[in-house]
């Protein structure tokens, strides 16, 4: 059983080539990007740290948040996180991440700090990462990442995002000059009225083709319950999801799947401090996704 186990994860592996080169260092974190089918550029919440920095610049309660995803039912397949937010009063909001992907034989690790303001109906960000790929026999290597991102509400009820994501190349090994992608993503969220949210996104890896990304988050019970749905092109994965809120804490949980790989299960789990209710980011608008 386990030479077949080892088999099986061998030949996922190579079906996962074209997908794993965007590796771990620019997957959006959180169950609710995953059931969204990853078309966070627009979204503001903690998840935001890592998913476009300007996301946090609206919070104004400090926030933690820890994640977990597996993908084809495959161990080295596994990513975990955890996030923190401090917002200040006149000088932004400041986050920190952290992230795991794979096992002894292969890992990716991650710490970032990011920093965003809120200026009008403008929110912009910027996030510092440091990643180190490690393989079992070979040694690791360390490499430093810059990204920016902005959002904005255009008119009432619609918004734009955009990320860009290791803006200064940064350089793994001088053999095949081999780097982390650099990735941009731009996008749009629109609110029809107040329960709904449907996201649209465009991203690009400069050395790939470009991917399209759709979502759909519905709010069946105001502050409790949230169905969510999203698509993705490149990957031709569909996901689903929902998203549970308790006072002080949301929890989110996606399933997605990709033909011939299998299926991948998120769950995500964040608290919001100094409050005794929370209100959902869940279809609200960027000036309005923080606990009462």
């Amino acid at each position: 059983m386990h030479g077949i186990s080892i088999l099986r994860s061998f030949f996922i592996g190579l079906l996962l080539i074209p997908f794993l080169v965007e590796a771990q260092s620019d997957m959006p974190f959180g169950a609710r990007a995953a059931a969204l089918g990853n078309a966070t550029v627009t979204i503001p919440d903690l998840w935001a740290l890592h998913n476009n920095i300007a996301g946090i610049a609206g919070l104004t309660k400090p926030q933690i948040g820890a994640y977990a995803e597996n993908r084809f039912g495959v161990r080295a397949f596994t990513t975990t996180a955890f996030l923190g937010v401090y917002p200040t009063t006149n000088y932004g909001v400041y986050g920190i991440s952290l992230s795991r992907f794979g096992d002894k034989l292969y890992n990716q690790q991650h710490i970032g700090v990011g920093a965003a303001h809120k200026l009008g109906q403008f929110s912009l960000g910027a996030k510092v990462d440091v990643w180190q790929i490690a393989v079992e026999g070979y040694g690791s290597k360390k490499a430093v990442t810059l990204s920016i991102g902005g959002q904005a509400e255009i008119v009432p009820g619609l918004y734009f995002g955009a990320h860009a994501y290791n803006l200064n190349q940064a350089k793994l090994a001088d053999f095949e000059d081999e780097r982390l992608p650099t990735i941009m993503k731009v996008g749009i969220g629109y609110m029809p009225y107040k329960k709904l949210l449907l996201l649209a996104e465009t991203e690009k890896n400069i050395d790939h083709n470009a991917t399209f990304k759709a979502g759909i988050e519905y709010q069946l019970f105001p502050d409790k319950f949230i169905l969510r749905s999203g698509f993705q092109s490149l990957t031709n994965t569909l996901n689903f999801g929902a998203g549970f809120i308790a006072r002080q804490f949301i929890v989110d949980y996606a399933f997605g799947n990709t033909t011939h790989l299998g299926n991948s299960h998120h769950l995500s789990v964040a608290y919001t401090f100094g409050s005794n209710s929370i209100v959902q980011p869940v279809v609200t608008s960027p000036a309005s996704i923080n606990p009462q």
